[in-house]
């Protein structure tokens, strides 16, 4: 795995553990007890769901602690003046001039639905580490590239409203 995560990653990825070990596991086994209870397994459809649900939290529960446990952590910090982890940026696209604004984000929190980018695409390694004003070329693939002009950088920190991607 050896994603990159930042620490504030790493800390809600153990909020989310304790929540469901704590909140999410001792009602999933209760419904599970309840509908065990009421009879015939084998056509109990309750009891399936709610099995279901239960395997489904411990997956969640295991991923979660094997990402935190082959995380690369790195650092939120960069210069006032570059492109961060966390910060928004706004761009001009140099082939028809349409103006974007990203922010840029570790994978498990990619959303470009949402402008949220994450470092390891090939925007977010163009853009890193850059100066507002500079022309940076995004390669896609060997074949296609453009070219983006960053007009401004906003140091935005981290933000708790960006949810974890599953799994």
């Amino acid at each position: 795995m050896y994603d990159e995560l930042t620490p504030s990653d790493i800390k809600k990825m153990e909020e989310e553990i304790r929540h469901r070990k704590s909140v999410i596991r001792p009602q999933v086994l209760e419904e599970v007890k309840e509908a065990r209870a009421q009879g015939d397994l084998s056509e109990n459809f309750e009891y399936h769901a709610a099995k279901k649900v239960k395997n489904q939290n411990e997956s969640r529960i295991r991923y979660l602690e094997k990402m935190i446990r082959t995380a690369k952590v790195i650092s939120e910090d960069s210069a006032a003046d570059e492109v961060g982890i966390n910060n928004t940026v706004t761009v001009e696209f140099a082939d028809d001039g349409s103006v974007e604004t990203y922010r840029i984000v570790t994978t498990v929190r990619g959303n470009s639905l949402e402008g949220l980018i994450s470092n390891e695409s090939p925007m977010g390694k163009a853009l890193l580490g850059k100066k507002e004003g500079e022309t940076v070329h995004v390669q896609v693939n060997p074949s296609i590239g453009y070219e983006v002009k960053i007009l401004k950088i906003e140091k935005t920190g981290d933000d708790d409203s960006i949810q974890l991607r599953g799994f």
